[in-house]
């Protein structure tokens, strides 16, 4: 099923979308340098991300999944599986898992947990929850497919 069209604002409607990552590259990925730029970054995350055998889903918010000609950035969360070990992250992937490492070498704001570390609420609501803007809006949000799904 393809994403939803936007809606007046620019953003997707409220909810969790989901799409294979070549979809999302090819929806948001192209017509304007700064585009194309973050998307770069975002292809190299992804990478990096699935490189470590831990990830078990990766979801992409901000800017980036909305109308907007000019992203800032690549807003993502990771939920890795429960046996992720931080401390077994090489030099190229551990920037993932420290968002301040994140911004300054791959130019992104990454989020990450593991179910066993989401208190209180089930992954799909944590995942949910990244729905709702600084001013308590919410819009819609895209989580990658699995390429086997």
């Amino acid at each position: 099923m393809p994403l939803p069209a936007f809606e007046d604002r620019g953003d997707l409607p409220v909810g969790v979308h989901h799409a294979t990552f070549a979809e999302i590259v090819a929806r948001f990925g192209a017509g304007t340098p700064q585009r194309e730029l973050v998307t770069r970054r975002l292809v190299h995350i992804y990478e990096l991300a699935q490189r470590t055998g831990k990830l078990l889903r990766f979801v992409i918010f901000g800017s980036y999944v909305t109308a907007k000609l000019e992203p800032n950035d690549v807003d993502v969360i990771l939920i890795m599986r429960d046996d992720f070990r931080l401390s077994e992250s090489d030099a190229d992937t551990s920037p993932l898992f420290h968002h301040l490492q994140a911004q300054e070498k791959l130019g992104a704001s990454v989020f990450w947990s593991s179910p066993s570390n989401i208190l209180l609420e089930t992954v799909d609501q944590f995942i949910a929850g990244w729905q709702i803007q600084r001013d308590q809006s919410r819009h819609g949000i895209v989580e990658v497919l699995s390429e086997e799904t």
